[in-house]
């Protein structure tokens, strides 16, 4: 089955699909490519940093980044911070995280208007393969880590809404539900 690119839209939560386990992909095609484009294209429209296939309806395991360069993206050490463009990965997985967990704000595009505290690791790597199909080893610090394992949550079926403190839950329960709410009407 064929998905036409320019019918993806940005799915909101409760969607389903969202909490569903993404699908492995089996070859890097045409229609692959296309819809990681689609996903850069709606991405830089919401003003976002990341977008997984899940939140365009897709039970794919994809999701592309761009975290562009910024004074408070900084992160100390070696690794980058910031992408150098669009990324796309493929059938991606987190590995090697250092470091102890640190709390950030995090939003999401699916999730519009709630914001909350999550702890992550502030380094790690991510395998995956390309637009080209070649496997690709990266790894990354601050903001652009964060992306990265924020939107291997969405392949999984884990929204900000599971990983926020407790604090940050209880001050977003009123707009999720909310959201619950409107989703029944």
């Amino acid at each position: 089955m064929a998905v036409d690119p320019s019918s993806l839209q940005i799915v909101v939560y409760p969607a389903p699909v969202l909490r569903q386990v993404a699908d492995p992909i089996g070859a890097v095609t045409d229609e692959v490519r296309e819809i990681a484009s689609r996903m850069i294209e709606l991405m830089r429209e919401a003003d976002g940093i990341g977008l997984a296939a899940p939140q365009v309806g897709l039970r794919w395991r994809m999701f592309v980044a761009e975290v562009p360069p910024g004074e408070e993206r900084v992160a100390e050490g070696d690794e980058p911070s910031a992408s150098l463009g669009p990324q796309v990965f493929i059938n991606p997985k987190i590995v090697d995280p250092v470091g102890e967990l640190e709390a950030m704000e995090e939003g999401c595009l699916s999730l519009p208007d709630i914001a909350g505290e999550v702890r992550r690791p502030p380094v790690v790597s991510i395998e995956a393969l390309g637009l080209d199909g070649a496997p690709v080893r990266l790894r990354a610090s601050g903001l652009l880590a964060r992306c990265w394992q924020h939107e291997l949550d969405h392949l999984d079926g884990v929204l900000i809404i599971d990983r926020m403190t407790q604090m940050s839950r209880i001050k977003n329960r009123s707009a999720v539900k909310r959201m619950e709410k409107e989703a029944r009407v």
